[in-house]
């Protein structure tokens, strides 16, 4: 009688501090792109699941929001998406990179060394690195904090080492039934991809505080065969904030609303209507009705 192959699941998921690379490596892992890139720090504000199926196992790879000391109720809502990560994974990728201190965010570092799960230290951004010996260094530095921790020197952005990566979060994945149905790419609903795609473009068209004060709601999301119409709130917290963001005669809204628009027909491969409007919710990163409207504090 022939042996039934086993099948493998497990979560698998990402921390580490902001802009060192977690969202990029995690579009890799997952070959979608299910996290916002830009070269700013705390892009990421959810916990995003991305799925990988097989036959032989499912992976769900979490992204969370970069590790922070928060300045107000949202970043406080960030860090327990973080810090949540590190109490049902069954492997933990600590990401870094080279230019990184070791010792930022200590305290959380050494939550991360008394895991008794498996821990992959990933040093990203490798590509920046001048010699071996510079890398060595590095590597022996982060050893010290994270002893027990197996290390992966990678380029998430030229795509160096991540099979390999890969290749060793399958081989420690536990025996266990998919978690999700085996088409699943994500636990988010479709109108969260469409929020994050508008909200990737206000951090990359607006400067200073702009963007970080910012949050997108999708008010209407009707879906027919081969079309989408889409009506999205931009909130801010200051009407100066609303006057920069609609640009002299609406120019900046506009070219927000038109690079949206083609990446949100990319994901979904539909034409897409998109109307953006602006409002004011004074002080909304501070205040936990809206936190929890926004879907920050369950």
């Amino acid at each position: 009688m022939e042996e039934k192959k086993t099948h493998k699941s497990g979560f698998v998921n990402i921390v580490g501090n902001p802009n060192v690379g977690k969202s990029t490596l995690m579009n890799d892992l997952v070959g979608e792109r299910v996290s916002i890139i830009t070269s700013k720090a705390q892009t990421t504000r959810h916990r995003i699941m991305g799925i990988v199926n097989t036959p032989e196992y499912q992976i769900v790879f979490s992204d969370t929001p970069g590790v922070l000391s928060p300045k107000y109720k949202l970043q406080e809502s960030m860090l327990g998406f973080s810090e949540g990560a590190l109490t049902d994974a069954d492997i933990l990728l600590y990401v870094t990179d080279v230019v990184e201190d070791p010792t930022k965010n200590a305290d959380f570092l050494t939550k991360v060394a008394k895991e008794t799960i498996p821990v992959l230290l990933v040093i990203n951004k490798i590509d920046l690195v001048k010699s071996q010996e510079e890398l060595e260094n590095i590597i022996a530095r982060f050893k010290e904090l994270l002893p027990n921790a197996e290390v992966f020197p990678i380029s998430a952005k030229e795509n160096f080492n991540v099979n390999n990566l890969m290749h060793r979060i399958v081989e420690l994945l536990p025996e266990g039934e998919p978690y999700f149905g085996k088409d699943a790419l994500t636990d988010k609903p479709a109108r969260f991809f469409v929020t994050e795609i508008i909200r990737e473009k206000i951090l990359l068209n607006y400067d200073k505080e702009v963007p970080y004060s910012t949050e997108v709601i999708v008010e209407k999301f009707e879906e027919k065969e081969n079309s989408i119409h889409i009506m999205a709130v931009i909130y801010v917290e200051r009407d100066s904030q609303k006057g920069i963001i609609i640009g002299k005669g609406g120019s900046m809204l506009k070219k927000v609303g038109m690079e949206a628009r083609r990446d949100i027909e990319k994901f979904f491969d539909k034409s897409v209507y998109l109307e953006l409007f602006v409002k004011v919710e004074s002080n909304w990163r501070n205040r936990e009705n809206k936190l929890r409207q926004f879907g920050y504090i369950e």
